[in-house]
């Protein structure tokens, strides 16, 4: 490919991100430190930080005893967001792992280094970034995770009360302080983990030949560790069969199990007036978005791992950067950029928020498309290329004839993931989503839940549709990538 046609990527991806990305983490910025007269001012940050309803960690309230549980829903907030965020640090560590070669396990044994000191010497350094990847990845969803405590209805964290400060956003200054720390937090410990953790990162050899391979464990050992691991699978399943049991329940109170099931709930969640248009405005918003991610993400991955072009790692940490900045920011930043009298007024989501969803939704799932997208070029032989465009093909034709074939299970694995993100995406929807003729599917689902009568019965149905609607994804891909699925949560 000519070197003109990556300049061209680099471009038109610099320009997209300065204006849908950039653009409105400034605006955020500027809308927290700016007063009414245009003076730079603290003032907002100071007030801010000095009300406790924002330091306040939550852990007991000023008056209770230590009853935790039962006093706040903080520990019911963390532990979900542990259950369900988890198998992105399993995935990563998995991936980690399958890349260690042997031979160095079995050489630090043959020397004397057994058991756990072996696994803190050579396996633990060896998949520390795997596990600082996703260990950020978790970190910053789980800071930024709005879903979760709005169903909980605990308003003490950062999120919600960011949430909350949508209703008076034209003319009240302390939620862009707000989201101004949020961010502030996030790149900060994000910085101190790549500091401390992601810096040495050691690169493998091609692996030796091993007769070694998995170790049978001792059978008391074996049943202790899956009993262990069933028991954190059951507990973390619980949340997803409580969604379960209340989808096909006719009323549940007072008791340990439903006393009648029925399937109504779900018949209903694909046919009642709030479902229907909803999932069909997912389906757009999503398709529309991992279109533009794939198209982007082959682009930007070709020319990071198959050009030489100055400035090229700068597009790869352009296309990643979105996995280090909270989704609720970038939504608060597009809802402020949008406002009347700004430049991209005529985006304003009260009127139609289409075009900015799509917009969100590409920016928020293309690292996961580049990224698979750049570990198939990578493990695909330029070669191949090479040899076609000396058969007279132009370097567009080799690379949609040759290439893309090659590496078509990993962009399948990697749109599919963001489809599927891009499907239950929670603070995008929630945030930018303001009329109910352009519900997602998350939206609709916070909105019935808090409907009287059958209103959480019909949520947790559809939330059920899209629990298996994900499922079959995560296998699928799977499937197709197995190991390296992991990868793909890269930062």
């Amino acid at each position: 490919m000519s070197t003109s046609f990556a300049r061209l990527v680099f471009a038109l991806t610099a320009a997209f991100f300065a204006a849908f990305f950039l653009w409105p983490i400034f605006q955020i910025l500027k809308g927290g430190f700016i007063d009414a007269d245009g003076h730079l001012t603290f003032a907002y940050l100071a007030a801010l930080l000095a009300d406790p309803t924002y330091h306040h960690l939550g852990l007991l309230a000023p008056t209770a005893t230590i009853d935790w549980f039962a006093a706040n829903q903080f520990w019911g907030v963390a532990l979900v967001e542990a259950l369900s965020l988890y198998p992105i640090i399993y995935l990563n560590a998995v991936a980690a792992l399958a890349n260690i070669d042997p031979a160095m396990e079995e050489a630090a044994q043959n020397l004397g280094c057994t058991g756990f000191r072996r696994f803190r010497k050579i396996t633990l350094p060896l998949i520390r970034p795997g596990l600082f990847a996703g260990g950020t990845i978790v970190f910053i969803w789980s800071f930024t995770e709005l879903g979760t405590p709005l169903i909980f209805d605990y308003a003490q964290v950062t999120s919600v009360q960011i949430y909350y400060g949508l209703r008076d956003i034209g003319g009240n200054p302390f939620p862009y302080a707000l989201v101004a720390v949020m961010l502030a937090s996030s790149v900060a410990l994000y910085a101190l983990g790549k500091g401390l953790f992601g810096r040495s990162g050691h690169a493998m050899m091609a692996k030796a030949t091993s007769s070694g391979g998995p170790r049978a464990l001792p059978a008391a050992a074996a049943w202790a560790c899956t009993a262990l691991f069933a028991g954190v699978t059951f507990v973390a399943v619980l949340p997803h069969l409580g969604v379960v049991l209340v989808a096909f329940s006719r009323d549940w109170y007072g008791t340990v199990l439903p006393q009648s099931y029925t399937l109504e709930n779900v018949t209903l969640a694909l046919g009642h007036d709030l479902t229907v248009p909803a999932i069909a405005n997912s389906l757009k918003f999503a398709s529309i978005s991992t279109l533009v991610d794939v198209v982007l993400g082959i682009a930007i991955a070709y020319v990071v791992v198959r050009t030489k072009l100055a400035g090229r790692q700068v597009l790869d940490f352009l296309a990643m950067l979105p996995l280090a900045v909270p989704g609720l920011v970038l939504a608060f930043g597009y809802l402020a950029m949008s406002q009347e009298g700004k430049f991209f007024a005529f985006l304003n989501p009260v009127r139609d928020p289409t075009i900015l969803l799509i917009i969100a939704y590409s920016v928020r799932r293309l690292p996961y498309v580049v990224r698979s997208a750049a570990a198939g070029f990578e493990q695909t032989s330029e070669t191949l290329e090479e040899a076609a465009q000396n058969l007279g093909a132009t370097p567009l034709k080799s690379l949609v004839k040759i290439t893309l074939p090659l590496i078509a299970a990993n962009l399948i694995a990697g749109g599919l993931l963001a489809f599927a993100f891009a499907m239950l995406e929670v603070s995008d929807s929630l945030v930018l989503a303001q009329k109910q003729l352009y519900y997602p599917i998350t939206k609709a689902i916070m909105e019935l839940f808090q409907l009287l009568g059958d209103g959480k019965f019909i949520a947790s149905a559809l939330g059920v549709w899209a629990m298996v609607f994900l499922g079959i994804t995560i296998v699928g891909l799977s499937v197709m990538l197995g190991k390296k699925l992991g990868a793909i949560f890269r930062v």
